[in-house]
């Protein structure tokens, strides 16, 4: 796994940085990348963000690839709050975190994870981990 990718999923660890609810002012998408344990494979796509009649998050995923299995997880940017994407993780859901709503690739769900991250010690800008930042907001 990348050195960013892995920075953020260690913020599992820490009770402080998981978000236990959606966050406000998501984006009307967000980029996604896929992260798989093969080498070689993975990838970029995009979420279409919306939400479920409970509130919770429900994103479309639109890309070359979609795990399986996994997990979502949500990166947002411990400073401005901004959502700034999500990585598609296949591996072992994290144990004891509330879900804050799916991600739906083809006929696949996945439950959709969420960290607050200090952006610019998990993201190059010469090579944004994302690419570039969302701009619209629902």
């Amino acid at each position: 796994m990348l050195a960013g990718p892995s920075l953020i999923t260690s913020q599992l660890q820490n009770a402080r940085m998981v978000l236990t609810d959606p966050p406000r002012g998501m984006p009307d998408s967000l980029p996604a990348r896929v992260i798989e344990q093969k080498a070689g494979s993975g990838g970029n796509g995009a979420l279409i963000v919306g939400r479920d009649a409970e509130g919770k998050i429900s994103m479309q995923y639109r890309g070359p690839t979609f795990p399986a299995r996994g997990y979502g997880l949500l990166v947002v940017d411990d400073t401005s709050q901004r959502a700034m994407g999500v990585l598609l993780l296949d591996q072992e859901e994290p144990a004891g975190h509330p879900a804050i709503g799916t991600v739906i690739g083809g006929s696949t769900v996945l439950n959709l994870y969420g960290v607050r991250v200090d952006w610019a010690s998990v993201s190059n800008p010469r090579c944004p981990l994302f690419g570039s930042a969302p701009t619209s907001t629902s």
